[in-house]
């Protein structure tokens, strides 16, 4: 049976955390936070109002959050993450089987960190910081920065604003030096995009891409 210690939050909201020690259960929680410790193993992770943290090296199953962040530890691991809002942080290492998804929140992809699905967002930046994504990047509004030495496979989306979405800055891309994007770069409105003259692109629609040398634009 799961062993759950509660942790009472002096504040007024009366706030929990919950931590969930290794025997593959599910947590479930509507106001509060999830923890999985390091080196652990849990099931399903869901909250309503309230983050989820897999520590380093633990795993865990399909994670998901309306209000609040996913962060993965070094090493750590799970099946799927999605927030509503929120960010998703992959530390170094951490791996995610299928996809990684976030609504209104940034996306972020530490060295090694590996994504086998969709990275995708609609609002919030997505970075890679010599990390890999196997079935494309998808967003309408963020920032994409794919670092030096990261690899996407599936091609790279930047879809049209629709209804009260829509925004006036022009996101901005960037694919770094020796990184490689396999597929279709397809951008449906206006973009900045800047691609290293080491890196490795597919076919570029929507947009002209402006040449750097360096470590950025």
């Amino acid at each position: 049976m799961q062993k759950l210690l509660l942790t009472l939050s002096t504040a007024a909201a009366l706030s929990f955390t919950v931590l969930a020690f290794a025997d593959g259960g599910n947590v479930h929680r509507v106001n509060g936070s999830i923890h999985i410790q390091a080196g652990q193993d849990a099931g399903d992770l869901h909250a309503v109002n309230g983050s989820v943290d897999v520590a380093d090296s633990a795993h865990a199953q399909s994670i998901s959050t309306v209000n609040g962040d996913i962060e993965l530890g070094k090493q750590a691991s799970a099946e799927s993450v999605k927030t509503v809002n929120g960010d998703v942080e992959l530390e170094d290492g951490a791996r995610v089987a299928k996809n990684a998804q976030s609504v209104n929140g940034a996306i972020s992809l530490g060295k090694g960190a590996d994504v086998a699905g969709s990275a995708g967002n609609v609002n919030g930046r997505i970075t890679l910081v010599a990390a890999h994504v196997g079935g494309g990047i998808r967003t309408v509004a963020g920032d994409i920065d794919i670092g030096a030495d990261s690899r996407v496979e599936g091609g790279i989306l930047v879809d049209e604003p629709h209804g009260h979405s829509s925004e006036s800055r022009a996101p901005r891309v960037v694919i770094g030096p020796r990184a490689v994007v396999d597929g279709t770069l397809e951008f449906r409105r206006e973009v900045e995009l800047f691609v290293s003259r080491s890196a490795k692109v597919g076919t570029i629609k929507g947009a002209t891409a402006k040449t750097f040398d360096g470590d950025k634009p």
